[in-house]
């Protein structure tokens, strides 16, 4: 068989048939099975990306219970292979219950072959893009970034700008509300730099009462303090050589800001209740919800400690700002959580998805994926609806369009938020917009959307 020439194969009992469905697809390598032994012995064999079948095969050619039995074995042994039905006039719910069961598509005998043709190498294309949506989602899977999902062009930003900052030991600032994902990419930053092999080493210090958050830090000395009854190191000592992670900075006290200035300076602590200065070498990546700025004017933070840590700021947008993300990560997290409860068939009402699209998310997306897995618990039949978040939607304030240059910005919003909405299914979301897929993909492409 030719290296260039993808496998189709071609279940058909009928020898003419057989010819005829060769002669028209000889721009493949064509593989003919006459029944299911045959079929699933080259499906083994070869793995063909697209077949076409007849629901007619012996030992029932005159009904559909062998070709229906085939295609499940088929799609039991490659899953991702795209089967096309073919039927005759008459036997349009059996072709409905082939799609119901994972056919890609069904179509009518007698054939058209510029038709099938048609919708065969739409099957090899969607194969093709399934792969390789594949490799990029291990890819992904394999990075630091991971956690990262997000079409937004502001966020998307924001990775490739910790990707840039990683290898240096520049001080990082992260700014972002509360459930941004500020952690995650603080480990990314971690585990992108050289200090990947050492520790991270995370504190919160709005989470650890003033009067312990010292020790924490610094650690003490044996008989440092009624209860100190041995030598404890500090988290920022225990991260050396690796990444140290101050989150919610902002509540540090005006004491312990003095102290933090003097190890950024220095690059050496002391122990509570010590006298000896130990050299750390870290590097260290601090991140707040709070305006820094606007707490050095009420006297609340050191501006020279302020400009210590902010060598390098990274804003990090919220939710409600992202366009498009809302309905991406509810996607993802009724994927994820049904997968954990066993509801594999749960999906939203549109209801939901205009409720998800509509609520600002002041808790980002921290609150949506409590949200989420609250739904998926909830829900009582395969849809999630509105009630079952425990979201309203509101009525939308028309926005006015008036200007020619805001064209192509709305038309790129409506593109994520409809690929979004429809969880990246390019059919559907062509639906949705109300143009063909070519179109679709011809401004994905225009836009720079993969």
């Amino acid at each position: 068989m030719s290296q260039d020439k993808k496998n189709l194969l071609i279940i058909e009992d009928d020898p003419g048939l057989q010819k005829q469905l060769r002669w028209s697809f000889d721009a493949y390598d064509v593989l003919v099975a006459g029944d299911r032994e045959a079929a699933l012995t080259l499906v083994r064999r070869h793995e063909p990306a697209v077949v076409t079948m007849d629901l007619g095969l012996p030992p029932d050619p005159d009904g559909a219970s062998e070709g229906l039995a085939t295609l499940r074995q088929i799609l039991a042994l490659v899953p991702d292979t795209k089967v096309i039905v073919l039927t005759g006039n008459q036997d349009h719910a059996n072709a409905v219950k082939a799609i119901g069961m994972g056919a890609y598509d069904f179509h009518q005998k007698p054939f058209d072959p510029e038709m099938l043709a048609l919708v065969i190498e739409r099957a090899f294309y969607l194969h093709a893009l399934q792969r390789e949506n594949r490799v990029l989602l291990q890819t992904q899977a394999d990075s630091p970034l991971s956690g990262i999902i997000s079409r937004d062009p502001a966020l998307l930003k924001v990775c490739r700008n910790v990707e840039k900052v990683a290898p240096s030991d520049a001080t990082v600032m992260l700014l972002g509300d509360s459930g941004t994902g500020k952690e995650v990419l603080a480990k990314a930053l971690h585990q992108l730099s050289p200090r990947q092999g050492k520790r991270f080493i995370a504190i919160n210090c709005a989470a650890i009462p003033e009067n312990l958050l010292e020790s924490e830090l610094f650690g003490y000395e044996k008989g440092a303090y009624t209860g100190a009854a041995k030598q404890t190191i500090g988290k920022i000592e225990l991260a050396n050589g690796g990444t140290f992670f101050l989150d919610e900075v902002g509540d540090l006290s005006m004491a312990l800001q003095s102290k933090l200035l003097r190890f950024l300076q220095e690059r050496v602590i002391e122990r509570v209740g010590g006298r000896e200065e130990i050299p750390v070498n870290v590097r260290i990546v601090c991140a707040t919800h709070q305006n820094l700025k606007d707490l050095i004017a009420a006297g609340r933070f050191r501006e020279d400690l302020y400009y210590r840590l902010s060598e390098i700021v990274v804003a990090i947008p919220p939710l409600r700002a992202r366009v498009g993300d809302a309905a991406l990560l509810a996607h993802h997290f009724k994927n994820k959580f049904s997968a954990q409860e066993g509801r594999s068939l749960l999906s939203f009402s549109p209801e939901a998805l205009a409720a998800i699209e509509a609520y600002p998310w002041p808790g980002n997306v921290r609150e949506m994926e409590n949200c989420i897995k609250r739904a998926v618990i909830m829900a009582d039949g395969p849809l999630i609806g509105g009630e079952d978040l425990g979201l309203s939607v509101p009525a939308e304030a028309e926005e006015p369009i008036n200007l020619r240059q805001v064209r192509e910005k709305a038309e790129l919003k409506a593109i994520i938020k409809a690929l979004a909405r429809m969880d990246g299914n390019i059919a559907k979301a062509a639906e949705l917009l109300g143009v063909s897929r070519p179109t679709l993909y011809d401004l994905m492409g225009r836009h720079g959307i993969k």
